[in-house]
């Protein structure tokens, strides 16, 4: 199915969305204790499905023909579950629609969480916030010296 060293079209978006999370965790809660931060930032709801409508047609056109998702770990199994179903309901609604076409639409819906463990939103949200205050220190540095 997926290739290992595959990129991700969507990283920026799905980082924004998920820094959005991160934000709205932090402001909710009385105390910070980060692990309760980040399980709380993966089941927030997301802005769509984290994966190309290429993956999830290809990964809903396995599971229509009777294929298993064994070699996934339980959370994308969760995830192109909850894409499936959401791809028979459109299905019904347009049945003269492409599964391509379908789960286009599927995957741009809300998604009711991010499909990451913690520990995943952990190490993404560490990488974005450590490229963010690189790129601060750079852009101060490099002004310093015109000056």
């Amino acid at each position: 199915m997926k290739h290992s060293g595959c990129t991700f079209e969507y990283e920026r978006e799905r980082n924004a969305d998920l820094m959005r999370a991160y934000r709205e965790a932090i402001s909710e809660c009385k105390v910070i204790h980060m692990p309760d931060i980040f399980r709380a930032v993966v089941n927030k709801a997301s802005e769509r499905f984290w994966v190309s409508e290429e993956r999830a047609a290809i990964v809903i056109s396995h599971i229509m023909r009777g294929g298993k998702l064994h070699n996934m770990r339980p959370l994308k199994q969760e995830m192109f579950r909850e894409i499936h179903r959401r791809v028979m309901v459109l299905k019904e609604q347009n049945p003269d629609m492409s599964l391509n076409q379908l789960a286009f639409f599927a995957v741009r819906q809300k998604a009711p969480k991010f499909y990451l463990t913690p520990g995943s939103a952990k190490v993404i949200i560490c990488k974005i916030k450590k490229a963010y205050k690189q790129r601060n220190h750079h852009l101060r540095h490099h002004q310093w010296r015109k000056q």
